[in-house]
């Protein structure tokens, strides 16, 4: 068994000049450093372009990426911008927070110069870029040139021709805004061809990324604007029901995501053709693909549209093992996390067991007070060897703030499974990775905030909440020899060392 570990940082927080981590020479310098504390995984968070509430899981599109993430320094380099311009743009003063608003306010106007100063059309590697990727880029441009036209109001409240994609209107609007839509397809040429180089290198560095995709498309996006059939959607494009979770001990309401429901019998009418796309997309730019909400394949959560809670809200059957099997048949035999986290049924374990892929153990969730016992399947002792086992994911509070914010005989709980009751509080999130390192599971991912001690001022979302999250990244200084030299301690200490790229340590 090659026992491996990694570190759960998204792009987004990587330290940078510009406002937002970003495919700078931040993010090589990271990678040099993950290969030098004997890492051999990067797990991100979706890539996609982000909309209200600035979640990454809420994509104007499935396929293309956050024009935030193309680096400024770069476009210098290649003479469209100055280190001037760059320099003088405001995007917030402080260097561990992301200002989301003088980001948008900041960061189009400089890449819309770098675009007019491009002659990107006599690019031949634009050209190919365009004929490769015509199958998802031309919606997705029109779609975001419209909604610069219509001020940012979401699809459905298009004027019907555009929003019903009546042909004379999406020809006119073509026509109409033909250098809006060549500039939303200079900024996907530009992520994607500064994305690939970044792979490339983190590879080459022995280090695989672990990507990530929600199950669901946003309402508000070009997928389900060009592509209505796939969803669960009247005649006029408006939902019949949509996407949550039901009530539980945590929200008496449930949770109301609002995204539209596949209309699977029509996905398998097409042997998955849609999902077949999406996925292999999705291998071409991840080594690992972790899959959110894996549950919903087993069974949806269905809310009739309008409903201002998730109460009202019932079980589908989804489509089960089939899909995956199709992927198989398709595309092969490829590396998939299956976010198995949440309400977990019989059912839904089967599903995991049936697809092969390894499910996910958060340490965050063994010592509930009201599921306490030895059999608590998040209990380290009890990890199976096929699983990924994390302190906290990007939706859980830091491991430090975590600790604070439990109960009292929670934290007993946990102290007792430690048989630690002497280590000082804020030196316990040390204990706790190590816990986790040491079980039997093959894969562990550690969130840099709780390599780093950090409290729940530095935690990545929470959910059900908007303004607050995505915010946080990392300073150059954060990237200490100091850290770097406990996290390589522990990580061979526990059996987890990425040799091939250490052979002299």
């Amino acid at each position: 068994m090659n026992r491996a570990a990694g570190i759960l940082l998204p792009i987004t927080s990587l330290p940078s000049k510009y406002g937002i981590g970003c495919f700078s020479k931040s993010a090589y310098d990271f990678a040099d450093w993950l290969k030098k504390a004997g890492q051999t995984y990067w797990q991100i968070l979706p890539l996609g372009p982000t909309s209200y509430g600035d979640s990454p899981y809420q994509s104007f599109s499935t396929f293309a990426g956050n024009p935030y993430f193309i680096s400024l320094e770069a476009l210098m380099e290649e003479g469209v911008l100055t280190t001037e311009e760059c320099d003088e743009a405001d995007f917030g003063k402080r260097l561990n927070d992301i200002n989301y608003e003088k980001m948008y306010h900041s960061r189009y106007p400089l890449l819309h110069k770098a675009y007019e100063r491009s002659n990107i059309s006599e690019n031949p590697d634009y050209q190919k870029f365009l004929s490769e990727n015509n199958w998802w880029l031309s919606d997705y441009a029109l779609f975001m040139a419209l909604k610069d036209r219509f001020e940012g109001v979401p699809w459905n409240e298009w004027p019907e021709d555009i929003r019903l994609r009546y042909g004379y209107s999406m020809d006119y609007y073509r026509k109409e805004l033909y250098f809006e839509i060549e500039f939303q397809q200079y900024m996907q040429f530009k992520f994607f061809e500064q994305w690939n180089a970044l792979k490339a290198y983190v590879n080459e560095a022995g280090i695989r990324i672990i990507g990530d995709i929600p199950i669901y498309v946003a309402m508000d996006s070009a997928d389900a604007w060009a592509h209505p059939e796939l969803f669960q959607l009247d005649e006029h494009n408006v939902p019949y029901a949509v996407a949550g979770c039901p009530p539980d001990g945590f929200s008496a309401d449930g949770q109301l995501w609002g995204n539209p429901l596949y209309r699977w019998d029509y996905h398998r009418s097409t042997d998955y053709a849609w999902w077949m796309s999406r996925l292999y997309f999705c291998f071409q730019m991840y080594d690992v693909l972790r899959i959110d909400h894996f549950r919903g394949f087993d069974e949806y959560y269905s809310i009739p549209f309008g409903d201002k809670s998730a109460i009202n809200g019932h079980w589908e059957k989804g489509p089960g093992i089939e899909l995956f099997h199709c992927m198989e048949r398709h595309l092969g035999k490829h590396d998939v996390i299956a976010e198995d986290l949440g309400y977990v049924t019989d059912s839904v374990r089967q599903l995991v067991r049936d697809s092969g892929f390894p499910g996910m153990k958060v340490l965050e969730f063994a010592f509930d007070s009201r599921d306490s016992g030895s059999a608590n399947d998040y209990l380290p002792h009890n990890y199976m060897e096929n699983c990924v086992a994390y302190t906290g994911t990007h939706d859980n509070e830091t491991i430090t703030g975590w600790f604070t914010s439990i109960k009292k005989e929670e934290r007993q709980l946990a102290r007792d499974y430690l048989c630690d009751q002497h280590t000082p509080q804020k030196l316990l999130y040390r204990s706790f990775i190590s816990l986790v390192m040491r079980s039997s599971a093959k894969t562990c991912i550690i969130p840099m905030q709780d390599y780093m001690g950090l409290d729940n001022d530095c935690r990545t979302n929470k959910p059900s909440t908007v303004g607050i999250n995505w915010r946080w990244r990392m300073t150059e200084d954060d990237l200490s020899d100091e850290l770097l030299e406990e996290i390589l301690a522990v990580t061979k200490r526990y059996g987890r060392m990425n040799w091939a790229n250490n052979e002299d340590s």
